[in-house]
């Protein structure tokens, strides 16, 4: 489980063909290695991946063909910048939102310009994503935790503060045109199960009176 909040910014050493899928390694001198294992998760542009060689500056990881496939990792060149976060801890303070790892679908960047300090971004997601969206919600973009300014059909509009820009690989790698790692809020998610299950009749058995329908929702703040 991930925050969302970006720890560091590395950069892509190798990409190997291995047996049909890649070992990608990752090499950075800001991310603190020292309580990283053989084992262990780091999320690569908000990539939930193994580590399964480690050195005192860079890890490497197995990347399956289903995450290449679902993620815009197969845009990825040796020596492009990748957002960085290890697995969470349960002391870590939670500065952003609930982040798997798990990554949903590939957006686009489709409008990037200056507005005063800060970066004013649109990014295209894909259609069947655009419903667990909405205006001042969360979003995770290539691993960044990440608040909606408005969102209209499928497009997503952002504004990243000059902070952001400068800790992530924002300000260097996203321009028009650029594919990015979506990650939609699991909550989302979770309520929409028990939306359509409410609708369809199904109850758990362990809560029988469950009445959860899309006026309560609107009631409780969680739909506009």
């Amino acid at each position: 489980m991930f925050t969302g909040i970006i720890e560091s910014v590395g950069k892509v050493k190798s990409i190997q063909p291995k047996g049909g899928d890649i070992r990608l390694t990752v090499e950075s001198n800001d991310l603190d290695f020292r309580d990283v294992k053989l084992g262990d998760s780091i999320a690569s542009n908000g990539i939930c991946l193994t580590v399964v060689e480690l050195g005192s500056n860079y890890y490497a990881v197995d990347v399956s063909r289903e995450t290449i496939a679902k993620t815009a990792l197969e845009s990825l060149k040796t020596g492009d910048m990748v957002n960085l976060e290890k697995a969470m801890l349960p002391t870590t303070r939670f500065g952003g939102h609930v982040v798997a790892g798990h990554v949903d679908g590939v957006g686009v960047v489709s409008k990037l310009q200056q507005d005063a300090r800060s970066i004013y971004i649109e990014i295209e997601i894909p259609q069947e994503l655009a419903h667990y969206t909405a205006t001042k919600g969360s979003i995770t973009v290539d691993g960044i935790s990440l608040t909606t300014n408005l969102v209209r059909e499928n497009i997503v509009s952002l504004n990243i503060i000059p902070h952001t820009a400068q800790v992530t690989n924002i300000a260097k790698h996203w321009l028009v045109g650029n594919k990015v790692n979506i990650e939609v809020d699991i909550v989302a998610r979770y309520l929409e199960r028990l939306l359509n299950k409410s609708q369809s009749g199904g109850m758990s058995s362990a809560n029988p009176q469950s009445q959860i329908t899309e006026a309560f929702l609107a009631d409780n703040g969680f739909m506009k």
